[in-house]
């Protein structure tokens, strides 16, 4: 029979599917049509300080094999979603939680942290430190190792559960900033977070997106993932989750082949609301086919 089950950071998943921060909400729409405890865990929508309406509309655009988003990280706030979506979400899934925070300073990062650190049920702290959607904060983090090491021993400071961080792939050397973010402490890594992309309307000669620019995701950027998530898996010691352009579950097992401890589903989501539980409902036969018993044995194995 086949196994499904990972390990992060000595926590247990049943599979390694996650739905992706942003594209997932806080569980509740997708637990009206089908059971979200099948999945490994959540890594619910990203969290700041304060609460945020996000970037004026509109603020998506459809491309070939993908879209671009400029939410600008949409939320109500670390309090409200401690003290109502996280209570919400507990009574709906039964697993560890992935908590997403952000911010635009290392005090902003550090409130976040302390406030996730005290919700039994996140198991993992996710730092966004590559949302290429905000300004003076998010992505700017995440771009030179000084300062994405500088956050992670901030978030380490604040909070005794594992912290992975979330790397931007806009950058000319993801190694080297994953390598800091390692040094400073980092429990795990997960990538790759949006390109920056645009469109332009050709009949109004405007941009699409309000913002100009924002985060390009779906299959399309797939191979640049899997060759980023391969690089930084031979470069740290630390796990992996792996994401960008999943949509399948041959996507996860190529992922996985590339360095992955677990794959997050995005913009998969957000095509066909039954993504993650049909990649998961096909996996067994998948490996069966491939000949894989296990899916923690073939992580890294490229």
């Amino acid at each position: 029979m086949a196994d499904l089950r990972v390990t992060l950071s000595g926590i247990t998943l049943d599979n390694p599917v996650i739905p992706a921060s942003g594209t997932f909400g806080y569980g509740k729409e997708f637990a009206e049509i089908y059971d979200i405890n099948i999945l490994g865990s959540i890594s619910f929508k990203g969290t700041t300080k304060d609460p945020r309406l996000g970037n004026p509309l509109p603020r998506i655009a459809e491309c070939t094999a993908g879209l671009i988003n400029s939410v600008g990280l949409q939320n109500p706030g670390v309090e409200k979603v401690c003290e109502e979506e996280l209570p919400e979400l507990r009574r709906i899934f039964k697993k560890p939680l992935i908590a997403n925070i952000s911010g635009f300073s290392p005090e902003e990062y550090e409130y976040c942290a302390r406030a996730m650190d005290k919700e039994e049920q996140v198991g993992i702290i996710e730092v966004n430190v590559s949302c290429p959607n905000v300004h003076n904060g998010g992505m700017a983090y995440g771009v030179l190792p000084e300062s994405a090491a500088e956050i992670t021993r901030v978030v380490k400071a604040a909070t005794k559960k594992p912290v992975y961080i979330k790397l931007s792939p806009n950058v000319t050397d993801i190694v080297s900033i994953a390598c800091a973010c390692e040094e400073a402490g980092a429990d795990g890594l997960s990538l790759i977070n949006t390109m920056l992309g645009m469109r332009i309307d050709i009949r109004t000669r405007k941009p699409v997106i309000a913002n100009r620019m924002g985060g390009f995701s779906g299959p399309a950027i797939f191979p640049v993932a899997v060759r980023m998530v391969n690089q930084v898996y031979h470069a740290v010691k630390i796990p992996v989750i792996g994401m960008g352009g999943v949509s399948k579950a041959e996507d996860v097992i190529e992922m996985m082949m590339a360095g992955a401890s677990a794959v997050q589903v995005g913009a998969a989501n957000l095509v066909n609301p039954y993504a993650c539980r049909e990649i998961i409902e096909e996996l067994p036969a998948l490996m069966d086919r491939l000949g894989i018993e296990r899916l923690s044995d073939i992580v890294g194995i490229v």
